[in-house]
């Protein structure tokens, strides 16, 4: 998928339109999908450029971001950064992402400034890179993939997930924006793993989705170049919504980022 591959890099050069005291304003270029929806990925991944250039001098620490409203890929997405707080370790930011349509996206952003403390953790274990042979391919992500979970098995399974991933060699200061893309695409799949006969290759058949909200949370540096494993639970599906959660690990098993979305899923016989 190398024009793919270019493209999102493409769509993470935000081009810098007005700045002031406390806010700044970017536009970005959209992925060139066949349909007309954005991809909420890449609304996520230019969130994370849009703080990180508003306050350089520190790093993305955690994002919520809401989808009120659909976003189009024939328009240029505009963004307004506006800064509440910047003080010499943290800073807080929101953001507005516009369209001709209004506002189709906000994001709450709280960045950090680097520094040395205490560092442990408590996750189970990770397990070892698949080999070849379990080489996936999914739309919409121009990644190497390896995985052993098939979200596109109908069958009753656990709501869990684990897909394998790394890019190309890539500036690391765009790491961030990358995983926020990555974290987007199979949360809903994943949960659907619990309804038997159903799987996300139904979407627009047996059921809708959109996603609602999706958090994230940055932990320590990491590269995408190296694999990164995305470890995914789906544990509800509700009142026409659902949520899933999951954790991006190193290959030594390292928790370099958390992730958490809601989501929009009406079944086609309860709509």
């Amino acid at each position: 998928m190398p024009e793919l591959w270019k493209d999102l890099r493409d769509c993470l050069d935000l081009r810098e339109t007005a700045r002031s005291a406390d806010t700044a304003e970017f536009e970005g270029t959209n992925l060139p999908l066949t349909y007309h929806r954005l991809f909420g990925g890449q609304l996520l991944a230019q969130f994370v450029r849009a703080a990180g250039r508003t306050c350089p001098d520190k790093a993305v620490k955690s994002l919520h971001a809401v989808f009120p409203k659909e976003g189009h890929n024939d328009e240029p997405v505009r963004y307004t950064a506006t800064r509440h707080h910047e003080g010499r370790t943290f800073a807080t930011l929101s953001l507005l992402a516009r369209q001709r349509n209004g506002v189709i996206a906000t994001a709450s952003v709280s960045l950090h400034a680097g520094e040395t403390g205490r560092d442990q953790q408590t996750v189970p274990a990770v397990p070892a890179l698949p080999g070849e042979e379990h080489t996936r391919t999914i739309e919409l992500l121009p990644f190497d993939l390896r995985g052993t979970t098939d979200l596109d098995d109908r069958a009753a399974a656990a709501p869990e997930s684990e897909l394998w991933w790394r890019t190309p060699p890539v500036d690391p200061d765009l790491a961030t924006a990358l995983a926020a893309y990555a974290t987007d695409l199979t949360v809903i799949g994943t949960a659907l793993r619990a309804v038997e006969g159903v799987s996300q290759r139904d979407a627009g058949t047996a059921f809708t989705s959109a996603v609602t909200s999706h958090t994230l949370w940055f932990h320590r540096p990491f590269r995408t170049e190296d694999w990164l494993l995305l470890r995914q639970h789906g544990p509800l599906l509700a009142h026409g919504r659902g949520f899933g959660r999951g954790d991006i690990l190193t290959a030594t098993g390292t928790l370099v980022a958390s992730y958490a979305q809601e989501s929009l899923i009406r079944f086609t016989a309860e709509a």
